[in-house]
């Protein structure tokens, strides 16, 4: 009797863990108690049958469950459920000596801190050095660091 209440318990709490991989985002109800009756399938396998059926019933949990989610997220079933595109896209590169530091611009948006910037006839994202910058200010290219652009606004001292 304790060797079919052996049996399924690690069915049902095999069944549960995959439920939880694959119905049930997250750690919810399903997975909590699938560990649970993994858990007492192991314990009752130590109190009923002794040592050696509980560290075989522990080796056999240990072995089974990832194998099972392993070969479900193989199956087609599994396939499915997992994002398996490629992103072939590249950022444009900003044109060298069009923009230098020193440049005088302004604001189409909002800096907050990053934003759209009208500079020598371009449109381009950039970043405040620190403080946030209403839109339609005057700003003042101070850095440009690959293909981000640093700015602040302009003092006309």
């Amino acid at each position: 009797m304790s060797l079919l209440a052996i049996i399924l318990l690690i069915i049902l709490g095999l069944v549960l863990l995959l439920l939880e991989f694959a119905v049930i985002p997250g750690v919810t109800i399903a997975g909590v108690g699938g560990f649970l009756l993994l858990a007492a399938s192991v314990y009752i396998a130590f109190a009923e049958m002794g040592k050696v059926a509980g560290f075989i019933t522990l080796a056999i949990v240990l072995i089974l469950s990832p194998l099972m989610v392993y070969y479900f997220f193989k199956s087609r079933s599994g396939k499915k459920m997992i994002l398996d595109s490629k992103i072939d896209g590249k950022i444009e590169n900003m044109e060298h000596g069009k923009i230098q530091a020193g440049d005088i611009g302004i604001t189409i948006g909002r800096l907050a801190p990053m934003g759209k910037i009208k500079i020598n006839g371009e449109v381009v994202e950039a970043q405040s050095a620190g403080t946030y910058i209403d839109e339609h200010t005057e700003i003042q290219v101070i850095k440009i660091h690959l293909n981000k652009i640093i700015v602040e606004p302009f003092n006309k001292e």
